[in-house]
């Protein structure tokens, strides 16, 4: 079961870029320039949020989240598109323009 907060991002109306990540992980490290990139280029259209793997055992496992960084789409509770690996703003900006209505 997920828990309460985490379900209420996730349902949200507008496209929601969760990036699920370790503090020990180097490739990690790489994701929150990108990450602000796509929010200073999509503003309000997108939500991100990150996700400690190792502070939230729960939804890592609910979902599971094998290796790190992986990288969700979610769009009012569903899941549209995830990735393991590091992204580029370009790359994440043309997979998140499908879901932007």
């Amino acid at each position: 079961m997920l828990n309460n907060a985490f379900s209420k991002i996730i349902d949200a109306d507008k496209p929601v870029l969760v990036d699920f990540y370790a503090d020990w992980c180097g490739p990690c490290r790489m994701m929150p320039p990108v990450l602000k990139e796509i929010k200073s280029r999509l503003g309000d259209q997108v939500q991100v949020f990150k996700v400690n793997v190792d502070e939230h055992t729960d939804v890592a496992a609910h979902f599971q989240v094998n290796s790190i960084p992986t990288l969700m789409i979610f769009k009012k509770g569903q899941l549209l598109w995830r990735e393991p690996g590091v992204k580029n703003a370009g790359q994440l900006q043309q997979i998140l323009n499908n879901y932007l209505s």
